[in-house]
C-alpha cells in the first residue's frame, strides 16, 4: 500500500519498523555516528521508519510528508526538545520561539531583512573578507575553518551590532568562542541523550556549563544593548532596529527579548554561513575543476575587481558552488518536530507527542532526487534545477512559516566571501586535509579544515 494511501490508518502498521534483530546494529550505528544511522534507516527501510532508540522516533525523508510538516500542518508541531535545551542559554528567540509569541517576534525582526536593508550589508560584507585575506599569504597552511568564523564574526558583528565584538571590554568578549564551546557542549548531548537531561535547576555538569555559557553571552550582549539604549545616536545596525521596533500597539521589545533575537541572529549569520563558506572552499580545493572553472567565470564577469552586490546575479557558477555544498554538507542537518495533538501525516495517524525528523543531508543525498548524489557536481544546479526538485527534496534552510528568516542574507555573504577568496587565492589540500564531521547543532567539521593557499596572479589587489 502506497504511504500517501488515502485510506486512513493506525500510526502501528503504518511506517516501516524495523525488525528487532537489527536494534543493536540500529544502536552502534546512532551512538557511534548519528549521520549514518539515519542515513542507513533511509536507505535500508525507506522514506518513513519508525524506531525506538529506545524511544519512539519517525525518521521522514519523503518530500510531500516533509511538507506536511512543516508548512501545510505546521500550526499542529512545536520544536522538538533539543531545541527546547538549546533554550535555556539562547533565550526565546526566533529559532525556538513557538505560536503566537513566534508569530509576535517574526513580526518585528522582519523589516531588518527587506531588501533594501540586506543591501546596505553588502558593503560590510565584502570589506570583511578583504581585511582578513590581506594577512593571507601564498604557500600557507590554513584552517580555512577558523578564517570563515573569523570574517563572518566581523560581518555579523558589524551588521547586527554595529561593532567589533572582539573589542569589547569584557574578560568574555570572544563570542565567537562562547558559540563554539556552546556548540561543543550540544554536541555530547545531542538527539537521544538530550531526551533524557534533568530540568534545567538540577546542578548536572551540563546544566552548570550550559548555565556558564549563558552568563558569558549575556555579559557581552546586555552591556551592548545597555549601552544602545542609553545613546542619542542614530545608528542603522539591525541591534538599533530591533531596540526601536513597535508592535501594532506601540510596544517595544524588552532587553529580555532584544538579546533573544540578537543571539539568535548572531548564531544564524556567524555559525551556519561560515560552515557553508568551510565546506564550499573544501569541496573546490578537492575538485580543481569545478575552482578552476569558478575561477574563470570570476575573471570573466568581475575582470580583476574585487566583487559587489550587483555582480551577483552573474556569478551563476559560484552560486551553484554554494548550493552544491550545502546540498552535500547543510549547515543545519537535522530538524525535528513534536505533535502537538494526533495529528495526520502521510495518511496515517499518529499520537500526540509524536517526534519526527528530518533531515537535510539524507534527503540531499537521495538518487531519487539528485544524479549521483555523493559527488560534488555544481553544474547540476544549471537550467534551474530548484524548480524542477519537489518543495523539500532540498531544504537548507528548512521551510515553511519557519523558514530561516536570515536566508537571503546568508547566501548574499557566502556568495560575496566566496567569490573574492577563490579571486584571490587557489585553495589546496595537503597531507593535513580531513574532513571529520562533528553533528551538533550545527554541521562542524570536528579538526577545522587545513588547505593551501596559492595568490593568483590576476587577482586585484
Amino acid at each position: 500500500m502506497s504511504l500517501m494511501s488515502a485510506e486512513f490508518q493506525s500510526a502501528q502498521n503504518a511506517p516501516v519498523r524495523p525488525p528487532w534483530r537489527d536494534f543493536p546494529n540500529l544502536h552502534t550505528r546512532f551512538t557511534r555516528n548519528l549521520l549514518d544511522g539515519m542515513t542507513y534507516v533511509h536507505q535500508t527501510y525507506g522514506s518513513f521508519v519508525r524506531t525506538r532508540l529506545p524511544m519512539q522516533l519517525y525518521f521522514v525523508s519523503d518530500p510531500r510528508c516533509i511538507e506536511e510538516i512543516l508548512v501545510k500542518k505546521a500550526d499542529q508541531f512545536r520544536k522538538d526538545v533539543t531545541s527546547r535545551l538549546l533554550s535555556r542559554v539562547v533565550g526565546n528567540g526566533l529559532l525556538v520561539n513557538e505560536g503566537a509569541s513566534w508569530l509576535h517576534q517574526r513580526r518585528l525582526v522582519q523589516p531588518a531583512f527587506h531588501h533594501r536593508q540586506l543591501q546596505s550589508y553588502a558593503g560590510l560584507m565584502a570589506g570583511a573578507i578583504e581585511r582578513a585575506s590581506a594577512d593571507w599569504q601564498s604557500g600557507q597552511v590554513r584552517d580555512v575553518h577558523e578564517d570563515m568564523m573569523g570574517v563572518t564574526m566581523n560581518i555579523v558583528s558589524a551588521s547586527l551590532f554595529g561593532t567589533d565584538l572582539s573589542a569589547v571590554d569584557s574578560g568574555s568578549a570572544d563570542i565567537g568562542r562562547i558559540i563554539g564551546d556552546l556548540m561543543e557542549e550540544f554536541g555530547r548531548v545531542l538527539g537521544i541523550a538530550a531526551r533524557f537531561q534533568p530540568p534545567a535547576w538540577v546542578p548536572t555538569p551540563t546544566n552548570l556549563r550550559l548555565q556558564k555559557s549563558k552568563r558569558r553571552i549575556d555579559e557581552v550582549i546586555l552591556r551592548i544593548i545597555d549601552a544602545r539604549r542609553n545613546s542619542d545616536e542614530v545608528r542603522d545596525d539591525l541591534l538599533s532596529m530591533l531596540i526601536r521596533a513597535r508592535d501594532e500597539g506601540g510596544e517595544q521589545m524588552t532587553d529580555a527579548q532584544v538579546r533573544d533575537e540578537a543571539v539568535i541572529l548572531f548564531l544564524a549569520g556567524h555559525e551556519t554561513t561560515a560552515l557553508a563558506l568551510t565546506y564550499s572552499l573544501y569541496l573546490l580545493a578537492t575538485h580543481p575543476d569545478c575552482q578552476q572553472r569558478m575561477a574563470d567565470e570570476l575573471a570573466r564577469v568581475l575582470g580583476g575587481r574585487p566583487p559587489a552586490l550587483g555582480d551577483l546575479e552573474a556569478l551563476t557558477y559560484t552560486e551553484s558552488v554554494v548550493l552544491e555544498s550545502m546540498r552535500l554538507y547543510p549547515p543545519a542537518w537535522g530538524i525535528a518536530r513534536e505533535a502537538l495533538a494526533p495529528v495526520e501525516i502521510g495518511g496515517f495517524r499518529f499520537p500526540k507527542g509524536a517526534s519526527f525528523v528530518m533531515s537535510p543531508w539524507v534527503v540531499h543525498r537521495d538518487s531519487t532526487y539528485f544524479e549521483a548524489p555523493e559527488a560534488f557536481q555544481p553544474a547540476r544546479w544549471e537550467n534551474d534545477l530548484s524548480s524542477r526538485l519537489p518543495r523539500f527534496a532540498y531544504f537548507p534552510f528548512g521551510g515553511g512559516p519557519r523558514v530561516c528568516i536570515g536566508n537571503r542574507f546568508a547566501m548574499m555573504e557566502a556568495k560575496l566571501v566566496l567569490a573574492r577568496a577563490v579571486q584571490r587565492f587557489r585553495f589546496e589540500p595537503t597531507s593535513e586535509t580531513e574532513l571529520a564531521l562533528f553533528p551538533s547543532v550545527t554541521l562542524r567539521p570536528r579538526h577545522g579544515v587545513r588547505l593551501r593557499l596559492t595568490a593568483r596572479s590576476e587577482a586585484a589587489t
